[in-house]
């Protein structure tokens, strides 16, 4: 799994899994599911990043792992 962040296009996207996608589909505004030829989600990309989450939380973003 990958969280890449790209300032300069204003966006997030957080890579799943290694498989090509070979479907994109806009859910709802500026937030894209990639699916690979299985129909599984691979990636999730958000548009519009500064609008959605500052740029001072942006850098104190964590990772947290529940569970067993």
């Amino acid at each position: 799994m990958k969280l890449t962040i790209d300032r300069t296009a204003d966006a997030l996207y957080l890579d799943l899994d290694e498989v090509p996608a070979v479907e994109s589909e806009e859910i709802s505004p500026g937030v894209i599911f990639d699916y690979n030829a299985a129909g599984n989600v691979v990636g999730i990309e958000l548009l519009y990043l500064s609008k959605r989450v500052s740029a001072e939380k942006l850098t104190r973003m964590q990772m947290e792992t529940v569970g067993a």
